[in-house]
């Protein structure tokens, strides 16, 4: 059986990921995302009105016109999780194809999320639900397999899809870190991992995200990050002014340990922003988190701007808002009270408290670093890098080739210096570049078989 792969979107930058992998006549997608920071540059784009093509243009999207080289039928669209470099372009994309969209439950709200808010396209795509370590058939032929396996990443309900074919698997490799003692879902399946690297035959392929394939080490479980964060907490229980806190919205650990840990030292926690609502919001109403019943969530302007005044009437050592804005976005609640515009009045001494690394890339670098100098400027104290990755360092790394033992590699995810950590990394485990290790560009074709 033929098996191609295409590199669509992914592979010269953290973003706007898209692969196609072809098995003879059937075609699978994994992941349309967006990136986040060509759309960031501009000043109050909405991408919801917007054309696929400007997007593609901008850099923002993935230009999919490759697909028209692969010879076959797109069977499936398969989203890894709910982050917008993954799913972001989903509404943009998925209606060309006439193909269902596959994911685990809380991606797939997310998904109908997305594709609610769309303005320009209309998608009618059927959107299917699959669990971690569920399987489907793909096609009419009977011999191509989809399976998906928990992976553990800092966000819930992630997989790592698997492409099952006569000529061995196909594993997409993004994005994941090898958490055992995760505080919210299922350890990563590595036994099934190891199962899949030695059965039939073997790994054809894997696709590995390749963030911090320059970092030694391993990465830490999330539990690391919450006691970090819990000994930076009750170390403020006797402050009796301003605490703020920022995550990732999408990080539901991170927002639960927030949550817990504020109640601890006496202050009743309330999150603030649409994507903290929204994100948290979908979590409790699929039962993968459970909130206090008194936790206010508050995503529209105007209902924002009340909470703020709330707590300023009330007193702010009562509470501990947690807010979007860990990028320093410039329309997130953060940037918004570093800049003065919410009623809540920042003052000499108050606690700010950032549970997110800044994402590498030189927008968002540069808009954290203006945040956190406005909120400088305000007096706040700033508590930084209170957090852990979700993607594997080179031990992680190590661990996967050896579970999988693939026989071809492609490195994601990154840019060519970031992928050159994982080169050196697979080439002290023997493959070669241009034999059995792939590095490519976004809009190549590699034929595997």
């Amino acid at each position: 059986m033929e098996i191609e792969i295409a590199t669509i979107g992914g592979y010269e930058e953290v973003g706007r990921q898209m692969t196609a992998v072809r098995a003879g006549d059937d075609i699978v997608i994994f992941d349309m995302g967006l990136n986040l920071s060509k759309v960031l540059i501009h000043d109050n784009i909405r991408t919801e009105g917007m054309h696929s093509l400007d997007l593609i243009d901008m850099g923002a999207i993935p230009d999919d016109r490759v697909m028209s080289d692969l010879e076959g039928d797109v069977q499936a669209i398969v989203p890894t999780h709910g982050h917008l470099d993954h799913i972001g372009a989903i509404s943009k994309l998925a209606h060309r194809y006439d193909a269902p969209i596959v994911a685990t439950p809380f991606t797939i709200e997310l998904v109908k999320q997305e594709l609610q808010d769309e303005q320009k396209f209309d998608s009618g795509n059927d959107l299917v639900k699959m669990d971690p370590g569920g399987t489907m058939s793909i096609g009419d032929s009977g011999q191509v397999d989809l399976e998906f396996v928990n992976v553990t990443h800092s966000i819930i309900d992630a997989i790592n899809p698997v492409l099952h074919t006569p000529e061995g698997a196909v594993v997409y490799g993004l994005d994941k870190r090898m958490d055992h003692t995760p505080v919210l879902g299922d350890p990563i399946d590595m036994k099934r991992f190891r199962e899949i690297g030695r059965e039939g035959e073997g790994v054809l392929c894997y696709i590995e995200d390749c963030t911090n394939a320059n970092k030694k080490g391993r990465t830490p479980s999330e539990n690391v990050a919450r006691e970090h964060l819990r000994d930076v907490l009750y170390s403020m229980e006797d402050y009796d002014g301003g605490i703020v806190a920022t995550t990732f919205s999408s990080h539901i650990a991170r927002v639960k340990s927030l949550v817990e840990f504020a109640k601890d030292i006496g202050r009743q926690p309330v999150l603030l922003g649409r994507s903290m609502e929204k994100y948290s919001g979908t979590a409790e109403r699929l039962d993968f988190v459970e909130f206090p019943d008194d936790l206010g969530m508050f995503g529209h302007r105007n209902s924002v701007d009340q909470s703020f005044e709330r707590i300023m009437n009330e007193g702010k050592e009562n509470f501990l808002p947690v807010v979007t804005g860990h990028q320093g976005e410039p329309r997130a609640m953060l940037t918004r009270m570093a800049r003065g515009e919410t009623p809540y009045e920042l003052d000499n001494g108050d606690k700010v408290v950032f549970s997110a690394r800044v994402i590498p890339e030189p927008t968002n670098e540069g808009q954290r670093y203006q945040a956190e100098k406005l909120l400088g400027m305000q007096g706040a104290r700033v508590y930084d890098d209170i957090h852990v990755s979700g993607h594997l360092c080179q031990e992680g790394h190590y661990k996967m080739l050896d579970a999988l033992q693939p026989q071809h590699i492609i490195p994601a995810h990154q840019n060519l210096k970031g992928l050159s950590g994982y080169v050196d990394l697979a080439s002290n485990q023997g493959y070669t570049m241009g034999r059995d290790l792939h590095v490519t560009r976004n809009g190549n074709i590699i034929q595997i078989v």
